[in-house]
């Protein structure tokens, strides 16, 4: 309750704060601001970028599935230029990819996080067991033998072994995302495991999670 005191005519009036104190909790509450909205952005971004390998985690695992269930090939498809990604299936007998789903219930394009896109920022060492630290192999057209610029394919084989662009296999798929702070990714090993990874974006201190 606020404090009252004796007027010069004998009443009261209330007592409000100083110009000093206004200035002092005014500071106080910009400093606070300072410290914490940068932490919170940096912390709302990791979680962007856990989020978003944890769905390309669930879509190779996916993939994986439909190759070796329905003995086709089968992939994650990622454009690396409009970050979006899809799972396609390449039918025994058929002589297109198709997106998982078509024609009846199609999943479609799945897009990153805003903020996040595909990239590792500039880090060069891969997670432990990783031989190198690189995206996919490029994704191959209807054709199987040409490929498409920028993109990034994690395939597997109608048994559901991890393949490169030439259907052998590979135990160096992966796909990692950034948005400039950290890196989060998803590797592939030659039985076709997945692990999910996480980075600083500016020194190499993989994390798995």
């Amino acid at each position: 309750m606020r404090k009252t005191k004796p007027d010069v005519c004998g009443g009261h009036r209330a007592e409000g704060f100083s110009l000093v104190e206004v200035l002092v909790v005014t500071l106080i509450i910009i400093v606070i601001a300072a410290i914490g909205i940068p932490k919170l952005t940096t912390m709302t971004g990791n979680l962007k970028t856990r989020g978003d390998a944890r769905d390309l985690n669930g879509a190779i695992v996916l993939a994986k599935m439909r190759a070796a269930s329905d003995f086709a090939r089968a992939r994650v498809y990622a454009d690396l230029s409009a970050n979006t990604f899809r799972i396609e299936v390449y039918e025994s007998g058929s002589s297109t990819w198709v997106t998982n789903g078509c024609p009846n219930s199609c999943t479609g394009n799945q897009s990153l996080s805003s903020g996040v896109s595909f990239g590792f920022g500039s880090l060069t060492s891969p997670p432990s067991g990783v031989a190198s630290l690189a995206q996919a192999p490029l994704c191959l057209k209807d054709n199987l033998t040409s490929t498409y610029a920028n993109t990034a394919c994690v395939m597997f084989n109608s048994r559901g072994i991890p393949v490169d662009s030439t259907w052998s296999p590979t135990p160096t798929g992966a796909l990692y995302v950034t948005n400039g702070n950290s890196v989060s990714g998803v590797t592939v090993s030659a039985t076709g495991l997945t692990k999910i990874w996480r980075s600083d974006a500016s020194t190499a201190n993989w994390n798995q999670y």
